[in-house]
């Protein structure tokens, strides 16, 4: 909530009673009783209560949207409903001042305007039971219509609706939604629902949609502005696009691809949920800096540009995660938009059918993916940055108030709980699993569900105890660490014992299986491991002969931190199958983070090796990501600037050594990255100013852009203007304004990047989340840590404001673009000073500065064993 709201709440209230009550004809009625369970935010309480009360909702709703940002944006609305119950008071959610609620009649009759804690009241006089229709006009709240100075677009998910307009902000009313936008005559726009009727008046027009499906709030949305308009039809269905992109390259080499994943996505999806596709349209718009990848909008998905539009510099990695993207999406529209949760503590459930869907719809959709390698480098490291840590959070968390919900959002829904979803398909064997799933979505379909309600049918579907299963992967944090046993006699192997504990010191065990390969000079072999105990004796191993060395997890399906055995690291690179090393790279990682096995100088030592050794595009990737991490956060600066110019060498090296061009690109952002010798940057700038990239590397305009924001950062030629220079390159005017946006936080001048980072503290100055964490990032750059660890503090002391005033992904990115590359006890000990102060801090935000500030505290311990 905005300062400005509580300070003005008691005034704008009194002031705005009295003036509706004044300029109503009719006496209004009032309410006689006051509620004592008003509160700020749409708590548990309160949703179930409505629940119980209504049904049948619907909106109509008219926007005026006028061509200037600043200008405000006039409403009306209509809400009809059933009401069982009309006995007591009925709250409706509308977080803005009270001066933007400007009149209100119930059922045709006037009513004075009861606003308190976030709610309109609506007495229970002017209720009937039965059918009721409230009429509201109402100043829209800006706060999550993303205004821009020639486009605007919703983004309502959790419970930002009730920041734009009053309603019924909670996941099980759901409505349908009619929508009438008045907009600048050169605008477009899209919506929910099909497009009725267009009428032009002077330099305005107005569009009215048809009535939505039926979607709860955090789904209805609409974007306008100048787009440009594609429009396709694919095996009988037709698709809308928007878009701004400029670039005519991209546009003639993305736009086809976009259109075909969706329909590939469709068609996959309607097969194996036996389900058709259950709405009236399905469109979508390319939004520039949109703060997520993407949002399942029913009829108006919306996606990051940069995410759709690649160039012919594209990796494999960017096409198959575009590919995923639009997959998981797509897979929205069954998973989370036709059946819904019941309420936020469940977000994580469409999040993971969108993921796990996704991941079968790429192996399908695009040529030449490896599905369990993608799954295996997307999910397991993501998951394990924020299980490995003291904040760490259970897949199904509990919710008060849906005010706190964006903290439900993170690595653990989108990343964990699809390796759970996985392990679950392979406890209870595909065709059942998607069995159940089809008997699922029939069930709830147009409803809302819980996931106990999903666990229950699955568990008819199979022997095993799911109740027992779900309690360790989803209700509960944290991962295993396993360890082994090899016994052998005469070149024979006697025993092979596996087992396993609580990363945390508990007692618990993580039922599951996974792969172990013993590996000998010329051949393998792959076991299966049921993990169901804590210590296990693998009967397949017993005689075999003794192996060169053992792996473990080598499909990439385990859970946990997999012991490494040291005989490995010499051989690792020799092994064929792709998601093995991938895995293997993984574990190393885990290990060394745990300080077991292999120190931050070994695993450096060993991920060199690879710059020429590893084929694979997304192994090459993990490598270069330990490297560069290792690099700027787990070694000195001294240590650094020793290292620097054996490592720019060998990346330079390695990059005309490779012949395919994604990995050389690869490792020329890699180079970029850690480049610090005069000669390392000389050779950067050279590049950059010529636009002459390195033979065989492709570079767009975006990789010119990095490359100048990486030399200023470095203080390179502080006198050669290199960013107006870049500004004055960039035509694209969305991309120059980020441009604009960033130059301060990038300054040589301490001063100016000390004022930057003041002007954070005004909500106005966050608008554009994506550019902000960038921005964050180069502000708190290692090489800028001297003098940037003084924001600290304030960053911490505004992560309250930042979770009630940002998006979902918001408060974590703020922490970690701010927390994540600091290795100093200094570092350390300001956040352990902030929690220590704050004792009775919100417990869902502590928990997002710990798994942020987990980084610094293994920094602070690594660094010293490394000096």
């Amino acid at each position: 909530m905005k300062t400005k709201i509580i300070k003005s709440f008691l005034k704008g209230t009194l002031l705005l009673s009295l003036a509706a009550t004044a300029a109503c004809s009719k006496t209004p009625i009032t309410s006689q009783r006051a509620l004592e369970t008003v509160e700020n935010g749409v708590s548990r309480n309160l949703a179930q209560e409505r629940k119980s009360r209504l049904q049948t909702l619907a909106y109509q709703i008219n926007l005026t949207i006028p061509a200037t940002k600043q200008a405000p944006i006039k409403g009306q609305e209509t809400i009809s409903f059933d009401l069982k119950d009309a006995r007591a008071d009925l709250q409706l959610d509308f977080k803005e001042k009270a001066d933007h609620l400007v009149g209100l009649k119930v059922n045709g009759q006037p009513v004075a305007i009861d606003f308190r804690n976030e709610h309109l009241v609506l007495p229970t006089k002017a209720l009937a039971k039965g059918k009721n229709q409230v009429e509201i006009d109402f100043i829209a709240g800006d706060l999550s219509l993303n205004r821009n100075q020639d486009y605007l677009y919703t983004l309502l998910v959790p419970d930002r609706a009730r920041t734009v307009f009053p309603c019924f902000d909670q996941p099980d009313l759901k409505a349908t939604f009619q929508l009438t936008l008045t907009i600048p005559k050169e605008w477009s726009a899209i919506a929910n629902g099909n497009l009725l009727e267009e009428t032009a008046q002077g330099d305005a027009k107005t569009l009215r949609y048809a009535p939505s499906d039926i979607i709860p709030t955090y789904l209805f949305s609409f974007a306008a502005g100048k787009f440009q308009t594609v429009t396709r039809e694919l095996n009988g269905r037709k698709f809308t696009f928007l878009h701004r992109e400029t670039d005519p390259s991209k546009i003639a080499l993305s736009q086809d691809s976009v259109f075909l994943l969706h329909q590939s996505a469709l068609t996959f999806l309607e097969k194996y949920t036996q389900i058709p596709y259950p709405f009236q349209k399905f469109d979508f718009v390319a939004i520039p800096d949109f703060q997520y990848g993407g949002m399942e909008h029913v009829g108006a998905i919306q996606y990051k540009a940069s995410t759709l539009f690649l160039d012919q510099g594209a990796t494999q990695d960017q096409k198959i995660s575009r590919s995923n993207l639009i997959a998981h999406e797509t897979a929205h529209m069954w998973f989370g938009d036709l059946v819904t949760m019941e309420w936020f503590n469940d977000v994580w459930m469409k999040e993971v059918f969108a993921n796990f869907m996704a991941d079968k719809i790429t192996q399908v959709s695009l040529a030449n993916s490896n599905y369990d390698l993608k799954f295996l480098v997307d999910h397991l490291p993501a998951a394990y940055s924020v299980d490995r840590t003291t904040g760490a959070n259970p897949i199904r968390q509990t919710l008060e108030n849906l005010q706190d919900a964006g903290t439900m959002y993170g690595n653990i829904i989108y990343h964990k709980a699809p390796v759970m979803m996985r392990q679950l398909e392979r406890v209870m064997g595909e065709e059942a699993f998607q069995k159940g799933l089809q008997e699922y979505l029939k069930k709830y379909a147009n409803g809302n569900a819980t996931w106990p309600d999903l666990i229950q049918i699955l568990d008819a579907h199979t022997p095993t105890n799911l109740q027992a299963w779900n309690q360790v992967w989803v209700n509960e944090p944290g991962r295993p660490v396993f360890d082994y046993e090899l016994k052998t006699q005469n070149q024979k192997i006697e025993r092979l014992q596996i087992s396993q504990r609580a990363e945390d010191g508990s007692s618990r065990i993580w039922p599951q299986f996974f792969e172990v390969l013993l590996v000998y000079p010329d051949q393998v072999q792959e076991l299966t491991v049921n993990m169901n105990q804590r210590e296990l004796t693998l009967p397949e191993a017993q005689g075999a002969p003794a192996p060169l060395y053992v792996l473990f997890n080598t499909n990439g399906q385990g859970y946990g931190v997999f012991p490494n055995d040291e005989k490995a690291l010499a051989h690792l690179y020799e092994l064929k199958d792709p998601v093995a090393r991938a895995s293997a790279y993984i574990g190393l990682y885990e290990n060394m983070l745990n300080g077991r096995s292999i120190t931050p100088l070994g695993l450096l030592e060993f991920s060199r090796k690879g710059l020429t050794r590893e084929p694979e595009e997304l192994n090459l990737k993990l490598l270069t990501g330990h490297i560069n991490d290792i690099f700027w956060r787990l070694l000195t600066p001294q240590q650094r600037t020793q290292l620097a110019p054996a490592l720019e060498q060998e990346l330079w090296a390695a990059m005309g050594q490779n012949k395919a061009t994604n990995s050389k690109k690869l490792l020329f952002k890699t180079y970029q990255s850690i480049a610090l010798t005069p000669k390392a940057l000389d050779q950067l700038y050279q590049i950059w100013d010529s636009q002459k990239a390195p033979a065989l590397v492709t570079l767009t305009e975006e990789d010119y852009i990095s490359l100048a924001l990486s030399l200023a950062v470095r203080d390179y030629k502080p006198g050669a203007k290199l960013l107006e220079k870049q500004t004055q390159r960039v035509t694209n005017p969305d991309r120059k304004a980020r441009m604009e946006f960033l130059m301060p936080a990038l300054s040589a001048d301490v001063a100016t990047r000390d004022a930057f980072f003041a002007s954070l503290a005004q909500e106005a100055n966050r608008e554009k989340e994506s550019w902000v964490l960038t921005a964050l990032g180069y502000l708190h750059h290692p090489l800028r840590a001297a003098t940037s660890e003084k924001y600290l503090p304030k960053t911490l002391d505004l992560l309250e404001e930042i979770q009630l005033t940002g998006d979902i992904f918001f408060p974590y990115g703020w922490l970690s673009s701010s927390l994540g590359s600091y290795q100093t006890a200094s570092a350390a000990a300001t956040v352990r000073a902030f929690l220590a102060n704050h004792t009775g801090y919100n417990p869902k935000l502590k928990a997002k500065v710990l798994q942020a500030a987990d980084n610094l505290f293994r920094a602070e311990k690594l660094v010293k064993a490394t000096k």
